[in-house]
């Protein structure tokens, strides 16, 4: 049996809409029915178009609203027309409307990439919790990029079927970027030979920790005059007031030249599923210095960098220093991160998540008339079926 997979995602942009091309696209050079349901702006419709995967356009915003019941009838007519075998939501927007679309009628799998708990105060986490152990009932296995998202899920009595399929790097791509590496990128970016700089990755946000960042900087060039910090990522959030040394180039075609650049790479998140960031970091061969959430902690190994508390600028700026102020340990460290990173190959990663959605695929057929199954009579969007669907 070929699988029919459709892919539903929201995020559109940073590390899962990265996770879900990959995903998408090794599946259906697998010979597989694939698609993606996604909103239509963002880089992921650029992505999937390029590697030719079906796009079927559902609008959904980010987060939920008074919208949200509207997403949740576009996206069941989606799947009441594409009739996939499986259905794999991407990220808490993505899980919340497609189980309460389909309601248990096809065999879900359900990607977190960070639970949505993390996101929120008290009164919205306790929410997040109780509608993730309600929706459960409507997962048939949830897919965590990381041993500690399954363990998350485990303390916040999530019931149901766990499975850990790490995210993963594509060595092919980022590899380890040694001294005329790291020559050539400072002088395509105006950067000198000597200048200690640090680059921190990622959507300029609260997630991502990037204000901790420029609080540490004041003191990182106490110790280390004349060091940079660069942020890479496009804005969302400010981070507060400029300081000196700091730079902001936004979001950058491709991030490994800034990588090359680095002497240390800084990811000072609040939460995470699994970095990507942090992977393409450790493949390029640099040490890095991450806060100790899960998601990073899960892949920060010996003697590859520094783990410091979540929001402590001054551990953060203690570590940063360490490094800028000793090159054999950033050589060191940039070596181990390295061979380490090839316990993350994305060739692998995709191996799994195959294995796992074709044996949820052969688990059993169920009705997947959504019409028959929710009482809609709506043949919604033509482009499911100019996707060949």
């Amino acid at each position: 049996m070929v699988p029919r997979v459709l892919h539903v995602a929201q995020p559109v942009e940073g590390g899962v809409a990265v996770a879900v091309e990959q995903v998408a696209a090794d599946q259906r050079a697998r010979g597989w029915q694939v698609a993606v349901a996604c909103p239509g702006t963002g880089s992921l419709p650029v992505a999937l178009l390029r590697r030719g995967v079906p796009h079927l356009v559902w609008p959904a915003r980010r987060a939920p609203g008074l919208r949200t019941v509207a997403e949740i009838r576009s996206l069941r007519r989606i799947v009441d027309l594409a009739r996939p075998d499986v259905l794999h939501l991407h990220s808490s927007k993505a899980s919340l409307a497609g189980r309460l679309a389909v309601r248990g009628a096809v065999p879900t799998l359900v990607s977190p990439h960070g639970w949505s708990w993390l996101a929120g105060g008290p009164v919205l986490a306790t929410a997040a919790r109780a509608w993730e152990r309600h929706g459960a009932r409507w997962t048939d296995l949830c897919v965590c990029v990381g041993p500690g998202e399954a363990g998350l899920a485990v303390e916040a009595a999530i019931p149901g079927a766990l499975a850990v399929v790490r995210n993963g790097v594509d060595l092919t791509r980022y590899r380890p970027a040694g001294p005329a590496a790291r020559r050539a990128a400072r002088a395509a970016l105006a950067l000198g030979p000597d200048d200690p700089v640090a680059v921190c990755v990622g959507r300029v946000c609260r997630q991502k920790g990037q204000d901790v960042a420029v609080r540490a900087w004041p003191a990182v060039r106490a110790a280390v005059p004349g060091a940079r910090l660069v942020l890479v990522g496009e804005r969302h959030d400010t981070v507060g007031p400029a300081e000196a040394g700091i730079a902001a180039v936004g979001e950058v075609g491709d991030v490994r030249t800034w990588l090359a650049a680095a002497d240390v790479v800084v990811l000072p998140s609040r939460w995470e599923g699994l970095s990507l960031a942090l992977l393409e970091a450790l493949a390029t061969g640099r040490p890095v210095v991450a806060s100790r959430v899960p998601g990073l902690a899960d892949a920060v190994g010996e003697g590859t960098g520094a783990l410091v508390p979540p929001e402590d600028e001054a551990a953060l700026a203690s570590a940063v220093v360490a490094r800028l102020h000793d090159p054999r340990r950033r050589v060191a460290e940039g070596a181990a991160a390295a061979a380490h990173a090839r316990d993350f190959d994305l060739r692998h990663a995709l191996d799994h998540l195959a294995a796992v959605t074709a044996a949820a695929a052969s688990s059993g057929a169920r009705s997947t008339d959504l019409r028959r199954t929710t009482g809609v009579d709506d043949r919604g969007p033509s482009a499911v079926r100019a996707a060949g669907w």
